[in-house]
This record gives C-alpha cells, structure tokens and sequence, in this order.
C-alpha cells in the first residue's frame, strides 16, 4: 500500500536534522532507556536519538521512509528498529521508557478527536516514571488542546514546556519557512 508520504521520502532526508531542543533533552535526560518514536517518517529523530546511546523503535505507516532509516541504522549498527505499522492501532506503549511524536498532532477538524483518543491511550499506558515528549506547531489552539488531553485523567509532570523556532529551508526551491513550535515533556 502507497501512502502519501511514500512521495515525499523519495527525497532523502526531507524534513533536515532534528530540533536542537530536542536534542538537547535527550542529551541531557539521564536514563538513556528505550524510545517509541511515533510517526517517525525517515527517522530524523530517531536515528540521532540512537546515535546517543538510545535503545529506539520507530514507527511509520510509509515503507519508503522506514526502509531507509532501517537501512542507515544497519549500515551503523545502531540499535534502532523501525516498523511499518499504524501509530492509532499500535498497543504496545508500557514497553518503552519514553515515547517521542514529534510534529504528529495538528488537531485539524477532521483529526482532532482520533489525535486526542492517541494522546489519552499513551498517557494511560505507559509506565509510572516514563515520559511523554511532544513536539507541536505553537499556532492556534494546539498546545492548549494537546495539554488538556495529556491531564484528562489528572495533572501530569512537565519536566520540559520550551518554546522554540523551527526554520525550515528547501535548498532545492530556496523556499524558507519559520515556525513557532513548543516542546513538552511530560513524565507519568
């Protein structure tokens, strides 16, 4: 089955290196454990997280994209596994020490509320002391929505709530885009 973003990853690399924030925490974050990375396209994120010492698998509903992040993690001997799979029906989620989706949720009309049921299945699944790390356009009512349905059951742990500008630049066009976006991490 083709799906939209088998398109894209053609183009190797899309979406560039992964946010220096992000990196930052998880450079920083002691417990270097085991990450699901939700929606993981090429692996940007993924694969840097496993370069700094991260047990990590990544989940993605385009082969395109999960093929060549397989592929850079076995040419590095990383511990990286990436799986085709559909992030809505996945259940595994009190196997993992953190799990990262980065740039999943966009709350539009006819998303929001299969988004929000996501957002709800993770945080009642996972493990006491895992964590949560979301990274989310800062437009509109997104972060509001996105805070609500982590504490729908009770107010969880922020360790992290950064602001931070994501630049995007297609060298191949020259188009050049800011985005405000926000990181939160939250932890069970």
């Amino acid at each position: 089955m083709t799906v939209a973003y088998d398109k894209y990853y053609k183009t190797e690399n899309l979406f560039g290196v992964p946010y220096p924030e992000l990196i930052e925490f998880f450079t920083e974050y002691p417990k270097k454990g085991k990450v699901l990375d939700l929606g993981c396209g090429q692996g940007r994120d993924a694969i840097a997280l496993a370069r700094l010492g991260y047990s990590v698998t990544g989940i993605d509903n385009s082969k395109v994209g999960i093929d060549q992040m397989n592929q850079l993690g076995q040419n590095e001997k990383l511990d990286l596994v990436g799986q085709v799979g559909d992030i809505y029906t996945f259940d595994r989620f009190s196997e993992f020490d953190i799990v990262l989706m980065d740039s999943m949720f966009h709350f539009a009309k006819k998303e929001k509320e299969k988004e929000i049921g996501l957002i709800k299945k993770i945080v009642s699944d996972i493990r006491k002391g895992s964590l949560m790390v979301v990274c989310i356009q800062d437009t509109g009512e997104k972060v509001k929505i996105l805070n609500k349905a982590i504490d729908f059951e009770r107010n969880h742990k922020r360790l992290l709530d950064k602001e931070f500008k994501y630049i995007f630049e297609d060298s191949d066009s020259g188009h050049k885009s800011e985005t405000d976006y926000r990181m939160i991490v939250v932890e069970k």
